[in-house]
């Protein structure tokens, strides 16, 4: 016994050798602490997995310190994690996983008379074949794996569906910008006469001709997505993806023919959809973004239902074609962008032939005759009051958001964790879900931007994580985007609004200026009209956080500035640089004027 008023130290000896007795006769054995998320990590990995462990919790008991000493000397590792397999140290959480991606884990585990786990049919399988699955698969596949890839559209509720490549390219992002495209020929055919050309011929726009075109293109995009999978030995089947256990899924052809498939991880990559009012006639007499792009006829009268990025770009464009067009908004227009530059830009819409009712949604749709386009009748009802109004169009669009396609491919079987209010799914850092064999990408995910180039990005950085040793996970701070209504919006970083809540009023100052492109002086049209501003955050040497502009070419212009924001420009580097005359862009390297001193940003000139 020690003297009293003193306590017995440890033997290190005996410690050691009941963490070596630990060791020994268990078959995994993790040391752990309770409260740790690397820890919590790991047993959910051997858990998915199937195989007992044993955990000893070092919080949990007396001599958990001296544990942790004990284990510094058998393996140069002091934290927790700190996993065994069969008496081979593994390491901590990153070590573990890195082992599972590879296969090793596996062959440790086997069983405990030595044989290898149950091999998998393919080492990765990705639901979805848009742009943020195609990368992540072609990644994996340079990296020696064997990887599958399903994709399969739902027909619309007018039958629309499309090929391999996603939303941006056969109903999102490419046919936009070429209907847009469209519109902005037509208002440089205006422009052209003052600028000396003459022409007599009557000039009108022929719908179907355009249509073929973009399709054509679109079909030379699929063409060249199956022969980039090939290429790269990606197994492709247009097939629906749906689990029906743990590493296992179901996949079901357009005949109904199902077949079954086991990997060692996957990738939901199943993007959005648009969605649907929930009113009398929304499924059966209108139309959303899937099925206008390759629409068999002009869609005459239209109003356009919502105030979304897609609901403007398309109202923009159509306007510009020459139709009548008209924009029910609910509340607010692109709502999670600047307000300031979406009402600018709803207001050059507006002036522009655009009509706007704010304040009213869709009760009831209608069909008052058939064709191509028919006729319909549209009843909506006041969001502030009981006030009804009615309207005949030849084409409804709804453009009032989309949800995520992932409450119908067996989630629920494996445990991943969704929003069940809009079916995002919840991830860490690394794009991984609860599950740990199981990751996402994409529009798909909680919180995180819903841009094509981001799911590209993510899926090639997921894959390098996966299966290259990379440690590089996506950043989706300061990612610039453009607004492609008639006069573009492009914009990167903060709102005005968010930069005010986050760092306060009195810690930004915003420069802006009203500038007028030099191609629209000999036109005389639209002066004072496109606009720039930057937001800078005072307490940090005048860091640029906000970037916008609303003028011609705005995601050209956006796209350079992102990068130097990027590398954390201020206001002093703006100034700094030199601009290029005559251009929309030099316009951030010469302002001057802060919104705080209520000073006159109008421009007469060049």
């Amino acid at each position: 016994m020690p003297p009293p008023g003193q306590v017995r130290l440890p033997d290190p000896d005996a410690v050691k050798l009941r963490v070596r007795s630990l060791i020994s006769t268990h078959w995994v054995m993790i040391f752990s602490k309770s409260y740790c998320p690397f820890c919590r990590k790991v047993k959910d990995l051997f858990h998915t997995l199937g195989v007992e462990y044993s955990a000893l919790e070092l919080d949990k008991i007396d001599d958990g310190p001296n544990i942790q000493e004990a284990l510094l000397e058998l393996t140069s590792q002091r934290t927790v994690p700190n996993v065994f397999i069969n008496g081979n140290h593994i390491g901590g959480c990153d070590q573990t996983f890195q082992a599972y991606h590879d296969g090793t884990l596996q062959k440790l585990l086997g069983n405990e008379k030595g044989e290898e786990m149950e091999s998998y049919d393919y080492d990765l399988i990705i639901i979805g074949g848009g742009s943020g699955g195609l990368a992540c698969s072609k990644e994996a596949a340079t990296l020696g794996k064997k990887v599958m890839v399903l994709d399969y559209v739902v027909p619309t509720p007018l039958g629309t569906t499309w090929g391999l490549g996603g939303t941006c390219v056969n109903v999102g992002c490419i046919p936009k910008k070429l209907m847009h495209q469209a519109a902005l020929l037509g208002q440089a055919l205006q422009d052209s006469r003052k600028f000396g050309w003459e022409y007599d011929q009557q000039v009108k726009h022929n719908w179907e001709t355009m249509v073929e075109g973009i399709q054509n293109y679109i079909g030379s995009l699929n063409w060249g997505y199956r022969v980039a999978l090939r290429e790269k030995t990606v197994t492709y089947l247009n097939a629906y993806g749906e689990f029906i256990g743990p590493h296992k899924i179901k996949a079901i052809n357009r005949k109904g023919q199902e077949t079954f498939y086991t990997a060692q991880t996957f990738v939901i990559a199943t993007g959005e959809r648009p969605r649907y009012l929930g009113i009398p006639g929304d499924k059966e007499y209108c139309i959303t973004s899937d099925d206008l792009f390759s629409l068999p006829y002009c869609p005459g009268k239209t109003l356009v239902v919502g105030a979304s990025y897609v609901a403007l770009e398309c109202a923009g464009f159509l306007t510009s074609l020459g139709l009548d067009v008209t924009v029910m908004v609910r509340s607010i227009l692109l709502r999670g962008f600047d307000q300031e530059m979406a009402e600018k830009a709803g207001a050059y819409m507006e002036t522009h032939g655009v009509k706007l009712i704010r304040k009213f949604v869709p009760i009831e749709i209608i069909k008052l005759e058939d064709g191509m386009p028919g006729k319909l009748k549209v009843i909506a009802k006041s969001t502030e009051g009981s006030q009804v109004i009615e309207g005949e169009y030849n084409t409804v669009l709804i453009a009032v958001g989309r949800d995520a396609c992932t409450r119908t491919i067996g989630l629920d079987k494996i445990g991943v964790k969704m929003n069940e209010t809009n079916g995002k799914i919840p991830v860490n850092d690394e794009e991984q879900t609860n599950v740990p064999y199981v990751y996402a990408i994409g529009d798909i995910l909680e919180g995180k931007l819903e841009l094509t180039p981001v799911a590209i990005q993510a899926g090639k950085l997921l894959a390098r994580r996966l299966f290259g040793g990379s440690s590089v996970k996506c950043d989706y701070v300061n990612v610039p985007t453009t607004v492609f209504t008639p006069l573009e919006y492009g914009c990167c970083g903060f709102p005005e609004e968010k930069a005010i809540e986050l760092f306060g009023q009195e810690n930004i100052e915003v420069y802006h200026t009203y500038f007028w492109p030099l191609e629209w002086t000999i036109p005389n049209r639209d002066n004072n009209t496109c606009y720039a501003k930057i937001i800078c955050n005072k307490i940090n040497d005048n860091r640029v956080i906000g970037l916008h502009v609303l003028g011609p070419n705005a995601g050209e212009i956006t796209q350079g500035f992102g990068a130097a924001m990027k590398c954390g420009i201020t206001k002093e580097l703006l100034d700094e640089t030199i601009g290029i005359h005559p251009t929309s862009a030099e316009v951030f390297t010469t302002m001057g004027i802060t919104k705080s001193s209520g000073k006159d940003i109008s421009q007469s000139g060049c």
